[in-house]
């Protein structure tokens, strides 16, 4: 296993096909790892191949090449992983993600992009594998949402907006494709990957902002990691369309802070 991403113990997935979007990297790089230490193959895919592929338990995963963006593109990917490894039971809709923007002045373009990479994309991947999985006798597909998708999400709004739609897909695909395909998501709060690193700009602003969480800690890539898990694993057969929230107690009201003031005083 790579020295960067810790294998996190489950339920045995050996023998299952899982892919993973944006799986090169940060929070799709350690659930690759960890459904490679449960016995999956794994396909990772991205825009460009990555320097370093995911590896755990003497296996890597598989690169192919793909936007997320592009529904043929998609197709492409999914077709060449089934032929190469398999029917897929698996499906990790994890790419994703959206620079600060004002939305009263960014580009409608801007916009689209942003709902084509969070919505769009796990909606078409979700239907490029319906008829894998059913060969593969079942599957799970995991939609990674986030809390900008449960409260405003100001400076990120079409993103929210587009996460706020994934948790709305998670409920209607659960409900129209089960018993056979199990759709859940995971609400992911703040994680120590390289994009807080480059939002907040320091240890130190990071710190403040992990000491004001409940949880008093930013969660790692690994928390993420056991809620795939659990949601892929036989495990959780009797949950579907269900939203797990790993976010630390979620952030802390404003007004709680202003009470603290009060009572310090």
């Amino acid at each position: 296993m790579s020295q960067s991403h810790q294998s996190v113990h489950a339920s045995d997935l050996s023998g299952r096909v899982a892919i993973v979007t944006g799986g090169t990297r940060g929070i799709g790089a350690q659930i690759a790892c960890s459904l490679l230490a449960a016995g999956c193959q794994v396909a990772v895919c991205g825009r460009n191949a990555p320097q370093h592929l995911p590896q755990a338990a003497g296996r890597q995963a598989r690169f192919w090449p793909c936007d997320v963006r592009d529904p043929d593109s998609i197709t492409s990917f999914v077709k060449a992983v089934e032929a190469q490894m398999g029917p897929i039971s698996i499906l990790v809709n994890n790419a994703g993600g959206a620079p600060h923007a004002p939305a009263a002045t960014v580009s409608p373009r801007f916009h689209e992009k942003i709902v084509a990479l969070n919505l769009l994309g796990p909606i078409h991947f979700s239907q490029a594998v319906y008829a894998s999985m059913h060969r593969a006798g079942g599957g799970s597909i995991v939609n990674i949402a986030s809390v900008s998708g449960v409260r405003p999400s100001p400076g990120t709004a079409v993103y929210g907006a587009s996460k706020a739609g994934l948790l709305g897909l998670t409920r209607s695909l659960a409900a129209e494709w089960g018993p056979e395909i199990r759709v859940n998501a995971i609400v992911v709060g703040l994680i120590a990957t390289q994009t807080p690193t480059e939002t907040y700009g320091s240890a130190q602003a990071m710190a403040q902002i992990a000491a004001s969480l409940p949880a008093k800690r930013m969660g790692a890539p690994e928390d993420i990691a056991k809620g795939v898990l659990y949601l892929s694993s036989p495990s959780s057969s009797y949950v579907s369309g269900a939203t797990l929230e790993i976010h630390g107690g979620g952030e802390k009201p404003l007004f709680l802070d202003q009470i603290e003031r009060f009572q310090d005083a």
